[in-house]
């Protein structure tokens, strides 16, 4: 469970609820009810699964949040930097004056300004996890999405897209790199098409006939293996399997991934930021957005994206104009075209990344 807004128990809601719970998750809860527990609640009570998903955008390195979200207007000007707060939608609510398109949606954003708890770390570990390292089992704790595609796997979801896909490409640092399902097993990571996964999506002329038949004999011989294996392991080769044919024989994560089939008007919405890998992190690419969105809505539960690199270490307000204004168009036609399409209320978006936090004495 991640907590957002620390440990403090004291200070509850009027129905007695603490602030520590209100925002938690296991995958991102509001209210106190995680998307995990929705899940489980559909299996248990034989409905259908739900259109809620949550797409994350990790943002490696650390983000300079108080140039972004909360400017510091009332401090001097050698705290405060360079950069001027703008209005937003909601009255009393500044941001950037280099995020004038999220300032026009501020009031379908929450600017979250209370995050504690985070260790001086810069890896997507706590991101992805909700938590830190320290303690955990073997092999590390599983990532949300891990988590929710664990859970909606057994609510018996057959979009024919995996319920967990990871758009991120390989990051030279290695922190900043995700993709573990730890115990939940090897079916539960996440779905990466990258490189040439696009063009192994395809049946190369096998029918279905024969495909279902290689099936029914797969089926066979995972039975007898199963009376013999008692590690686990085949369970999820299991679901590898059956996720492999719901991709083969569904064109459905093919279509999605396919952001060219977009208007050049949907296309010019999203912008294009810049392919080139930026630091030693990922690229500015902003169809990533569009390929998130695509995703959710042909059943995709959860999808994670790199963007850019945040780490600077130095020329903070230049490494920031060049790329707050990619990051502004990109998250703006993310969350309008959600809307649009009726989306918005089922689809839950994150942006963050790591927080460097120097000690008192640097």
């Amino acid at each position: 469970m991640l907590t957002v807004l620390g440990e403090r128990q004291s200070n509850p809601f009027c129905d007695g609820m603490t602030r520590r719970n209100f925002l938690s998750v296991g995958g991102l809860a509001m209210g106190g009810v995680a998307l995990p527990d929705l899940l489980l609640a559909e299996r248990q009570n034989n409905i259908g699964s739900s259109n809620k998903s949550l797409i994350m955008i990790y943002m490696p390195g650390g983000p300079p949040h108080q140039d972004m979200y909360e400017i510091k207007t009332e401090a001097p000007s050698e705290i405060r930097g360079e950069f001027k707060p703008i209005k937003t939608n909601v009255p009393g609510v500044n941001i950037c004056e280099h995020l004038p398109k999220i300032a026009s949606i501020a009031d379908k954003c929450v600017f979250i300004r209370s995050v504690v708890g985070a260790k001086d770390r810069h890896y997507s570990y706590q991101c992805l996890t909700g938590r830190h390292n320290d303690n955990a089992p073997s092999g590390g704790w599983p990532e949300i999405g891990s988590v929710v595609s664990d859970l909606d796997h057994r609510s018996g979801n057959e979009s024919g897209v995996p319920g967990y896909v990871n758009l991120s490409p390989k990051m030279k640092h290695r922190p900043y790199n995700f993709g573990n399902s730890s115990f939940l097993g090897v079916s539960a990571n996440p779905f990466k098409p990258n490189g040439n996964s696009l063009s192994d999506m395809s049946l190369n002329g096998l029918t279905l006939d024969r495909l279902n038949d290689r099936r029914t004999l797969l089926s066979s011989f995972d039975r007898l293996r199963r009376d013999v294996d008692s590690s686990g392991g085949l369970k999820g080769m299991d679901g590898l399997n059956q996720q492999a044919f719901d991709i083969l024989t569904s064109s459905k994560l093919a279509d999605a991934l396919n952001v060219d089939s977009e208007s050049q008007k949907t296309l010019d919405r999203y912008g294009t930021g810049t392919d080139k890998v930026q630091g030693d992190a990922a690229p500015r690419v902003n169809r990533q957005f569009l390929a998130a969105r695509r995703l959710v809505e042909a059943g995709a539960r959860v999808v994670t994206l790199s963007y850019s690199f945040w780490d600077w270490h130095g020329a903070n307000f230049k490494r920031a104009k060049e790329n707050l204004p990619d990051f502004d168009q990109a998250y703006h036609a993310l969350i309008t075209d959600l809307e649009e399409r009726g989306m918005l209320d089922d689809v839950t978006v994150v942006a963050w990344g790591g927080i460097w936090e120097e000690s008192k004495n640097k």
